[in-house]
């Protein structure tokens, strides 16, 4: 029991030292099917009522290692308006945040060949929880000592341009910057505005096969740019394989199967370059989408993000 406390308290510290800037919000390999926890200009932007869960667990076999749950829903409202609703459980080591944010987007029309451009807000809280009381240290410390709980408010906003075959966006999940703990219990990390910037294409390569590249840069201020690319192919508008690199961090494979015309899954496998490499056998994420889409409404095929 005291080795499983000190490892989570090593990657804790790991993690402090190394991530906190760059990592304070979760981290998906198959952001392109999760946007709207990214970007809430996405909101309702596939036509249709569309849910979709995901489940990561980050750096198998270290005790304590990220573990991520996911859910969005949203639907598009009338003519030009979206909204939907992302709830996230992020646990880290002896840490829990909980996420509940709800989506709003406007949309306009540029012209008749379907250029959308859409603003979208965002709008909730995250409760934070940490049990330090747990493990044994070396040096205490007073912020690793007892329960704290709390709440922070969430205020975000997007701008998200896409057609049939493009789509690009800018957005920042929330504006406030504010600490995680107050001097009293001498604060150890300070949250800070994070800038998404996202892009993809699609070419088609013949009749069954469709050929994405796409993007995702994540900036915050005082720390390193974090950047993932990812090149995934759809065959027969059913299967979907493709592989990604998380620079300086990982590669990963992706799989994804259109099951039927309103369910799909897909699996994700990130191998890290880090030292990380020693100790863990990787991440594996996992995610599951239906759409409710109206026979007046049926897509001729999936829209590939």
């Amino acid at each position: 029991m005291r080795n499983t406390y000190r490892n989570i308290i090593i990657v804790v510290a790991f993690i402090c030292s190394t991530v906190s800037f760059a990592q304070q919000y979760p981290q998906y390999t198959q952001y392109m099917y999760n946007t709207m926890s990214l970007n809430p200009g996405y909101t309702g932007s596939r036509g249709h009522l569309s849910m979709v869960g995901l489940y990561r667990t980050q750096w198998v076999g270290l005790d304590g290692a990220p573990e991520t749950q996911t859910f969005g829903i949203d639907s598009p409202v009338g003519k030009n308006v979206g909204l939907g609703l992302n709830i996230v459980n992020d646990a880290l080591g002896p840490t829990n945040e909980l996420y509940i944010d709800a989506n709003f987007s406007y949309t306009i029309r540029l012209d008749e060949n379907d250029k959308l451009l859409s603003f979208g807000l965002k709008g909730g809280g995250r409760f934070f929880d940490a049990d330090f009381s747990k493990g044994n240290y070396q040096d205490p410390d007073v912020s690793f000592q007892g329960e704290i709980n709390r709440f922070y408010p969430t205020i975000g906003a997007g701008v998200y341009y896409h057609t049939q075959k493009a789509y690009i966006g800018l957005s920042v999940p929330n504006f406030f910057a504010e600490d995680h703990y107050d001097n009293v219990e001498e604060k150890i990390g300070t949250e800070r505005m994070h800038f998404y910037f996202i892009g993809g294409r699609v070419f088609d390569l013949s009749y069954n096969v469709k050929f994405k590249p796409a993007f995702m840069v994540k900036f915050v201020p005082a720390a390193p740019v974090i950047a993932d690319f990812s090149a995934n192919f759809m065959f027969y508008d059913r299967l979907t394989l493709g592989a990604a690199y998380r620079w300086g961090d990982s590669f990963s494979a992706l799989f994804g199967i259109q099951i039927t015309d309103g369910l799909s899954l897909g699996y994700a496998y990130d191998a890290t370059t880090t030292n990380l490499k020693n100790y863990s056998s990787g991440t594996h994420e996992i995610f599951l989408r239906f759409e409710f889409i109206s026979n007046k409404k049926k897509l001729r095929s999936p829209r590939f993000f």
